[in-house]
């Protein structure tokens, strides 16, 4: 399908001041206190659309419709124009869920026939093209893990973890109706529409929220999604959002005092939500606007709920609290801060708090390793030792005429760290604090530390230790300066950074590559730092559905 979307009108600001949403915004999330405007917002938005608009929601879906809707392109005109076309189709369905199980069996009829009809053709196709039925039952399997959609006498029954029955749509729980209703529903928008749904996470596990909206938006790549949501863990699991606030409606002029951010607020107030949460948490530098960190670790530990928090001594204190409070709440959490020039020692023991430090300085630099590298070479059709041979060989560059800076600012680093601890001292007298300190450069031996990293950088660049230089090289132009994004035809490395965290996104062999390079940097090989959490929340999950 075409990924060519035109621009999203949105209602007047008060004062009649028109505002714009980003050209490439596909995630669209409402978001605002209770009465402040947002469903009149959203129908304006739906109204502005016309007909690229594909209004969606569980509310009824499962219910039986007192007026359908005759909107252009909605489930219920669908239903009855193909019912009109397809006479052998049962017109007596009832509910949203019942009219997308019909057409889901009768394009199923249809493809048969096509098929069928096409093995008389010179180069026929050996086998019958997917289906939205095949999608649907792809999607289903990925959300509920050992469950499976089957046909049995023209209907769709459900087998899943709670027995070996086949069970029917309407013995399925509220939340599996949820799922199947926005699986099928989605694929029948029109191309390049604009999806509105009302309350994503209704009906939904908070386990699966995340997971089952990315597999949604992956099922339409074309289309762009808008959410009216109030759930905090919804909206900050979307890893390219773009909210609009709604502050407050005056009825008067129709119009809406509102507020455009590219990025997803985390105020105060959300934070303290966070103990409401049934994941663990995982507290990360940066914030959603400014760095990749939200969006790359939220895509890396899909089961955790990312939480950015700007500073690293922050990111520290937040993780050591909250896992002393851990009594009040009973979830685990975690940190990530950039390694930059730690020592050794120091990253030991961040790691035994809880802090998950990277085998790389800096969060660009997990762009530059060879697993992510020889990933996206080959989905971009290019040669993965040939691409990392010349992007180690320009790191190399840089890093050789970089040393002995580098060697500089790693023995800064370090003294100001010891000086901090040194200087804190007891002192009788300013007689003994300046005796103190004019002994410190022989007790900090600077030059002795700047001398043996030197002689360990040179060891790396005369052995080409690629991945050594990764681990100790801060210098944030190394990501665009060593050309990765024109040795893979991205126009700018930004471009090569979303094409990554597209990749993350998939449910793809690449993906779980990706995934596992990351995790293997810091140290939590074959995902055991979400195997408890993995375990849990599948056991919550089946108690709900």
């Amino acid at each position: 399908m075409s990924s060519q979307r035109s621009e999203i009108l949105i209602p007047p600001a008060i004062g009649g001041e028109t505002r714009q949403l980003p050209r490439q915004a596909r995630q669209i999330t409402i978001i605002g206190a209770n009465g402040a405007g947002k469903s009149r917002f959203m129908d304006e938005m739906i109204a502005l659309c016309g007909r690229r608009a594909y209004v969606l929601s569980a509310l009824s879906a499962s219910f039986p419709e007192q007026e359908p809707s005759d909107m252009a392109g909605s489930v219920d005109e669908l239903y009855r124009r193909a019912t009109e076309r397809m006479r052998y189709m049962r017109p007596d369905a009832l509910s949203q869920l019942d009219k997308l199980s019909y057409m889901l069996f009768a394009d199923e009829l249809e493809a048969m026939l096509d098929f069928k009809e096409s093995l008389s053709e010179k180069n026929a196709p050996r086998r019958p093209a997917p289906t939205r039925l095949d999608r649907v039952k792809e999607l289903w399997k990925e959300i509920f893990p050992g469950s499976s959609i089957k046909r049995d006498k023209g209907t769709l029954m459900f087998a899943t973890t709670a027995g070996n029955d086949l069970v029917p749509i309407n013995r399925l729980s509220q939340g599996e109706k949820t799922v199947l209703y926005y699986a099928s529903a989605v694929l029948y928008a029109m191309q390049n529409a604009v999806v509105f749904i009302d309350s994503p996470s209704l009906f939904l596990h908070p386990s699966i929220i995340g997971n089952f909206w990315n597999a949604i938006e992956r099922l339409r790549p074309d289309c762009t999604f808008v959410y009216n949501s109030v759930d905090v863990d919804f909206v900050q699991s979307r890893t390219s959002n773009t909210c609009i606030w709604i502050k407050s409606y005056d009825s008067a002029q129709r119009a809406w005092d509102y507020q455009v951010m590219e990025e997803t607020p985390l105020t105060e107030e959300l934070f303290l939500e966070v103990a409401g949460s049934r994941r663990p948490v995982l507290f990360i530098e940066g914030d959603s606007r400014h760095s990749i960190d939200a969006k790359l670790y939220s895509l890396v530990f899909p089961d955790w709920t990312v939480r950015p928090l700007g500073s690293c001594n922050k990111v520290i204190e937040t993780t050591r609290t909250f896992n002393d409070l851990k009594y009040m709440h009973q979830l685990r959490s975690r940190g990530i801060v950039d390694r930059d020039r730690r020592t050794e020692q120091e990253v030991d023991y961040l790691r035994r708090k809880e802090i998950l430090v990277p085998d790389v300085a800096e969060v660009e630099n997990i762009f530059l390793m060879p697993g992510v590298i020889s990933v996206m070479a080959r989905r971009r059709g290019k040669s993965p030792s040939k691409v990392l041979d010349k992007v180690k060989m320009e790191v190399l560059r840089m890093f050789k005429h970089q040393a002995d800076s580098q060697a500089l600012q790693h023995v800064r680093h370090r003294v100001k760290r010891e000086v901090e601890c040194k200087i804190d001292a007891r002192f009788t007298c300013i007689t003994a604090l300046e005796t103190h300190l004019k002994t410190l450069v022989f007790k900090l031996q600077p030059r002795k530390h700047y001398n043996t990293l030197r002689k360990e950088f040179s060891r790396m660049i005369e052995e080409k230790d690629y991945e050594g230089i990764l681990r100790v090289f801060n210098h944030k132009p190394m990501l665009p300066n060593c050309g990765i994004h024109q040795l893979l035809n991205f126009r700018t490395k930004e471009d090569y950074i979303s094409g990554v965290l597209t990749a993350l996104a998939e449910k793809s062999d690449d993906a779980k590559k990706l995934r596992n390079t990351v995790r293997h940097c810091f140290r939590v090989d074959n995902e055991s730092c979400i195997e408890e959490t993995q375990k849990a929340t599948q056991k919550e999950t089946q108690k709900t559905t």
